[in-house]
């Protein structure tokens, strides 16, 4: 009798499933092996009491008696059991479909060693049977995995046997079982950890490589789940698709159409990006319209993600087919948003609504400003002010106010149709909306913002004025000019202030949906294993004298580390204040642009 069928028989009759009988969740050591002795043969070497890994899948636990195919993963003393391999075969056959599997995949798949499920095999001849698989397919350690009928435990031995010359060499080695998932391990991403403040980074490098071997191993051999068991193939299979593929007529449409449509599109916005880059748009006034405006700065982030999505380059690593579903779930949700938001506004007539209200509104702001300018250039709050200088601003920020409303004025007759080609925009989403409505604002409160830059440059010469005497006071003598100094109100300000909330809100919501990665916090929801930060084993069964069982179960990446990892760019036409930047800019008196300056630092 063989060693498969005496390490059976010294098991007990019968087969438990490793996910029916779960174990209570003992301590386990740590599943990451150590690497064979610096200079020794890793595929034929072992040290006395090494403890190997044998990763099997838990789809192959009712399979029939056959061979393991799988890779042997020296540096972790790890095997990684993909398939098994029915009885009745022919070894030449096996051989040829690992050679197209390895050439396929680019994976050291080969036979480890047998399995046997005994239910209704007679044991003698399965016995015999499976004594000479080890010297025809020879591979160091040879494993043999068995399961009975009735057991709850089952056996496994790795046999280093050296063949009939050198019976004394051959011996055993001690093997821990652990299960795992093949279909979630194949479909899932294995993250790198990050560095725990009580592990050295060694520590976590080596058990990380451990676990990307194992992952690595199962992706990259999707050529071995390609067959099934209704191929006719001379090699009959077990694996987490061998009872077939599940497909739909749709999607194998969508598949065959999206090739041509990818392609069409792809010309379409090459053309768009060619005229884009044209010189006419490169001069003076139009390239500091193009780069100011939220707009165009939105209209060309949107060009730069569709030429991505659209491309018919294939996806280099499962990151960048990460980040084309995050753009094009994106632009999805912002354009469905935009139907949403256009459909309310022709629905309810607010269009209408809010072009009647606009020039009352105007008017009643403007008068608001006159009052507060009139206030001003007189005696605010009792103080006694420079009248000639009151008078002259004054004046100048009444004339702005003139100007502004004579506009408004005489946009009037076109302002229900310029709202309704806003609105309109909407169809291209709901952030090339927002865009066009925070450039509105913008050219809407421009007589705002020159109030502000007016009285924020007399401001900062003001407070450098006032340290140039606390200077000159420490140095010498006693300043009377600095008992001259007044202070004033600061209502424009405020009133800039609340206009840069409005557009910063505005850009927070554009900012949000563009770079938001939907399509991967949804992965994370739905199907949390393909998102994995790290694995968990739980025990199985531990028993003595029975090797050590246990289950890998996949740990979902946290939800903070999914929008950290896969968050998309954003377009950066706008400046990103923070607010402490903000009340020093203001204390200080310098000034807060509206859009993005070259070369400076933002907080």
């Amino acid at each position: 009798m063989g060693l498969v069928s005496r390490g059976a028989a010294e098991a007990g009759r019968g087969a438990a499933s490793a996910v029916d009988r779960p174990g209570p969740p003992d301590a386990v050591p740590n599943p990451t092996p150590t690497p064979p002795a610096e200079g020794a043969d890793p595929g034929s070497s072992r040290s006395p009491g090494m403890v190997l890994k044998a990763f099997f899948p838990t789809c192959c636990a009712s399979a029939d008696s056959g061979l393991l195919v799988g890779r042997w993963v020296p540096e972790q003393s790890s095997a990684v059991v993909l398939a098994v391999v029915h009885f009745p075969f022919i070894p030449i056959q096996v051989k040829e479909l690992l050679a197209q599997v390895q050439q396929a995949s680019q994976v050291g798949v080969t036979v480890l060693g047998t399995w046997c499920h005994r239910r209704q095999e007679p044991e003698e001849s399965l016995g015999h049977f499976l004594e000479g698989l080890g010297a025809i397919f020879s591979h160091r350690p040879w494993f043999q995995l068995c399961r009975e009928r009735g057991s709850k435990s089952w056996s496994c031995k790795a046999t280093h046997w050296q063949g009939p010359a050198s019976p004394a060499a051959s011996g055993e080695d001690q093997v821990m079982l652990i299960f795992y998932d093949q279909r979630k391990v194949l479909l899932s991403q294995l993250h790198p950890p990050t560095a725990l403040p009580d592990r050295q980074a060694g520590d976590t490098t080596a058990s990380a490589g451990g676990l990307a071997a194992v992952f690595d191993t199962v992706a990259r051999s999707e050529a071995l789940f390609q067959s099934d068991r209704f191929d006719e193939g001379p090699v009959r299979l077990s694996h987490w698709q061998s009872e077939g593929m599940e497909a739909s007529i749709l999607v194998e449409l969508a598949k065959w159409a999206a090739g041509p449509v990818c392609l069409f599109l792809a010309c379409l916005l090459s053309l768009i990006s060619a005229a884009s880059a044209c010189r006419v748009f490169k001069l003076w006034p139009l390239s500091f319209i193009w780069s100011k405006l939220s707009t165009c700065e939105q209209l060309r982030h949107r060009l730069e993600q569709l030429t991505l999505i659209f491309s018919t380059r294939k996806a280099e690593s499962p990151a960048q087919l990460m980040r084309k579903a995050n753009m094009l779930v994106s632009v999805l949700l912002d354009v469905a948003l935009g139907l949403m938001l256009l459909s309310w506004l022709h629905r309810k007539d607010l269009i209408g609504q809010l072009a009647d209200a606009l020039i009352p509104v105007a008017d009643r702001v403007a008068e608001e400003l006159q009052h507060l300018l009139q206030w001003l250039m007189g005696a605010p709050a009792g103080l006694k002010m420079n009248r000639a200088l009151d008078q002259v601003l004054g004046r100048f920020f009444l004339y702005h106010i003139h100007l502004w409303i004579s506009y408004i004025h005489l946009m009037s007759p076109f302002i229900e149709r310029i709202l309704w080609h806003v609105g309109l925009s909407a169809c291209l989403g709901l952030t090339v909306a927002l865009s066009i409505l925070s450039d509105i604002i913008a050219l809407l409160t421009f007589h705002i913002y020159c109030f502000y830059v007016y009285g924020a440059r007399l401001y900062c010469l003001k407070i450098h004025g006032l340290s140039s005497l606390w200077r000159l006071f420490r140095g010498k003598k006693w300043n009377v000019l600095r008992q001259r100094v007044d202070s004033c109100s600061y209502d424009l300000d405020q009133l800039r202030l609340l206009v840069v909330a409005v557009q910063g809100l505005i850009h927070l919501l554009v900012d949000l949906i563009n770079s938001l990665p939907l399509y991967s916090l949804g992965l994370r929801l739905c199907r949390p294993y393909r998102l994995a930060a790290g694995v968990k084993f739980r025990v199985l069964e531990h028993e003595t004298g029975r090797p050590l069982r246990l289950l890998m179960q996949i740990n979902p990446l946290p939800y903070s580390r999914v929008v950290h990892t896969y968050r998309l760019p954003t377009c950066g036409c706008h400046p990103k204040h923070s607010w402490g930047s903000l009340c020093r800019k203001l204390f200080f008196g310098e000034l807060i642009y509206p859009w993005r300056q070259r070369g400076n630092k933002q907080d």
